[in-house]
């Protein structure tokens, strides 16, 4: 990993091989400059806690769901080793996970294809997302995409790879070659939010929130006016001298003070912020543990959570990984790869024991299938499946209608079995 490390040293002026346009450069310069005042990079972008959750949610949820490779045009599955275990030291979890945060964050994944010396790929070895630049040529017989790849190493030399060297994993684009950064995109979003957390952390450490000041019309030196703090702070303060009357002598005034109500509202304004940057990424304001309108969207959390899967997590993330995959890693040997959802679809456990009696009346599922969906182990003569005796069986159609092909059976002592 010479080449390609993770956590390459930043470009630098002093370097002649790295070019002023150079992507790193930006970053070492301090970021993509907002109106906020706040430069924005893909790294400093995390330090906002809710790009921080939607990274690691996208990323996290990405690398942990299993990706199954079947024969394709089937459902027949077959192990993939390269698939199931991409790097020769980091878990699938690990490397799949960082696929997406780099996706997250700069737009692209960049792995070198490493081979064994039969001219099978071995392994996927992760590249820093800004040492790479993809440039689309003209299509040759070596490389029929046309598309090329500008890496540069810890010295500046760049070397120019193609398709067969580089799995790249674009995410959304304009040109169909180069995914472009959701960080730089919300930039302005995003030094707003780091802007406000900051000018929060002002006001709180500024003395904003003193609760009150102390005056006298008199002269004190600065051990007097020491003094008369302390003594301030051992007769009122502490639960135990709450509610006493505090007595003044020698001109001594109490002003208490109060938060300025900009100040407050500035606070209040921090939460939009939250879910600005939540729209940025397609995640809904509860999964940022934002509840306050929790229940503006279908019937609940669980609602909004499937909403999430099927219009942002699914389309925008899981299925344009599947197609890649399949496209670069598994085609040429007949399979196709796929994200199994399943478990986070899932519904409540009567909507799920409602949809199981359905299929499993109609023929369409086995027991040992619906016990496969629970994670549970096969029952003997589970196999079997019914046979609706007249037409298709609907969901409150009498359970009589069916017949049993084979002995299977649903419960312990053969409910369901007629």
């Amino acid at each position: 990993m010479s080449l390609f490390g993770l956590f390459e040293k930043r470009a630098s002026l002093e370097n002649p091989a790295v070019p002023l346009t150079d992507a790193s450069l930006l970053a070492w310069l301090g970021g993509m400059p907002t109106d906020s005042g706040i430069p924005v990079t893909e790294i400093s972008a995390m330090n906002f806690s809710a790009v921080y959750r939607c990274v690691s949610l996208i990323s996290g949820l990405g690398g942990a769901l299993p990706i199954n490779v079947y024969e394709k045009g089937t459902k027949n599955s077959v192990e993939h080793a390269l698939v199931d275990d991409p790097h020769p030291d980091m878990t699938p979890l690990e490397f799949w996970r960082l696929t997406y945060v780099h996706r997250t964050l700069w737009g692209n994944h960049y792995s070198q294809k490493i081979y064994k010396n039969s001219g099978e790929l071995q392994y996927l070895i992760p590249i820093a997302p800004n040492r790479v630049l993809p440039v689309s040529g003209p299509p040759s017989r070596a490389n029929p995409s046309g598309k090329v790849f500008k890496v540069t190493d810890n010295a500046g030399q760049t070397s120019i790879m193609t398709s067969k060297d580089i799995f790249h994993l674009p995410g959304l684009g304009f040109d169909g070659v180069c995914g472009v950064s959701p960080v730089k995109l919300g930039a302005q979003a995003i030094g707003l939010a780091l802007g406000a957390e900051r000018y929060a952390a002002k006001l709180f450490g500024s003395g904003n929130l003193t609760s009150g000041i102390l005056q006298t019309d008199n002269k004190l030196t600065q051990p007097q006016a020491e003094m008369l703090q302390d003594r301030w702070q051992q007769k009122m303060s502490g639960l135990g001298n709450a509610h006493k009357t505090a007595i003044l002598d020698n001109g001594l005034k109490f002003q208490s003070l109060t938060m300025p109500n900009d100040d407050a509202q500035l606070l209040e304004s921090r939460r939009f912020e939250l879910t600005e940057i939540g729209r940025w990424y397609g995640v809904p304001p509860f999964l940022l543990f934002d509840h306050e309108k929790a229940s503006t969207w279908g019937s609940g959390l669980e609602q909004q959570a499937l909403g999430f899967v099927r219009y942002d997590l699914h389309p925008s993330w899981l299925a344009p990984t599947e197609q890649r995959i399949t496209k670069e890693l598994v085609n040429d040997q007949g399979l196709e790869a796929s994200y199994d959802i399943t478990e986070i679809l899932r519904g409540d456990s009567i909507a799920r024991a409602e949809f199981y009696r359905v299929m499993y009346e109609m023929g369409a599922y086995s027991a040992n299938e619906i016990r496969n969906f629970e994670d549970l182990p096969p029952r003997p003569a589970g196999d079997d499946y019914m046979e609706p005796t007249s037409g298709s069986v609907g969901v409150n159609e009498p359970m009589g209608s069916n017949k049993v092909i084979g002995s299977s059976s649903l419960g312990p002592s053969g409910a369901g079995k007629k």
